[in-house]
């Protein structure tokens, strides 16, 4: 027993000592090392299926193409009888609804349609399916300390990153597996004038099971909840 004891606490010596040795760059490149192995992520070329599940809500049934060699990407989505999608080739931007690009401005604005809203489908899809990659990208600030966090129960090492003012004012937290520096976890949080966290901002989304697309790892759940209140807000499945 004394054997096995020690073996342990070698074990948690050593991984301590990882984490404390780390730096949120070196942190980010071996996140980057787990999810894209083969450094794919640049020419993503696939359709996503993706099923939406949320409370008191029916089911939102998402089809989405993301071709970043060529800047395109399509987001076909339907919730009961509505359907609705969005194109995006390089500048030029497409809009139908129930099949059609001929849509009135009463129907436009009863189902929130614009150009201004493909650029923000967009942006969410190719930013949250391409994490951790994304976090090279332009404008981010990687912070240099990393943590080691307790979050429901199981270790995490945390990252912590923010943006430069012309990207965006929200904080952002990643939460990585100590042992595979698998992303698992994710939060973000409202900032006030002066830059300060608004401690009841914001939401995390917690990411179960992987599937694998073009060798990259993408998380296959998606389940968000409020930080205020661990309020469950909804799931994203990627299916088959």
């Amino acid at each position: 027993m004394r054997f096995y004891t020690l073996i342990l606490i070698i074990v948690l010596h050593f991984q301590s000592t990882i984490a404390q040795e780390l730096n949120g760059p070196e942190l980010l490149e071996k996140s980057i090392a787990y999810h894209d192995p083969n450094g794919k992520w640049a020419t993503f070329n696939a359709q996503l299926h993706i099923v939406m599940e949320s409370p008191n809500n029916t089911n939102r049934d998402s089809k989405v193409v993301i071709n970043l060699p060529k800047s395109y990407f399509y987001v076909q989505s339907k919730r009961d009888n509505v359907m609705s999608s969005y194109t995006l080739n390089k500048e030029e931007c497409t809009i139908t609804l129930n099949g059609s690009n001929r849509i009135s401005e009463a129907d436009k604005k009863e189902h929130n349609l614009s150009c201004e809203r493909a650029k923000m489908y967009k942006n969410y899809y190719t930013y949250l399916y391409g994490l951790p990659m994304k976090l090279k990208d332009d404008g981010t600030i990687i912070g240099q300390n990393i943590a080691r966090k307790t979050f429901k129960g199981k270790d995490y090492l945390v990252l912590k990153a923010s943006y430069e003012e012309s990207v965006g004012s929200d904080v952002w937290f990643f939460y990585f597996n100590t042992e595979t520096y698998a992303m698992e976890i994710y939060q973000f949080f409202k900032t006030d004038a002066n830059g300060n966290l608004l401690k009841d901002s914001g939401e995390y989304i917690v990411l179960t099971e992987t599937k694998t697309i073009n060798t990259i790892k993408l998380p296959k759940n998606r389940a968000w909840y409020y930080n205020k209140d661990d309020v469950y807000l909804g799931t994203d499945i990627l299916k088959d």
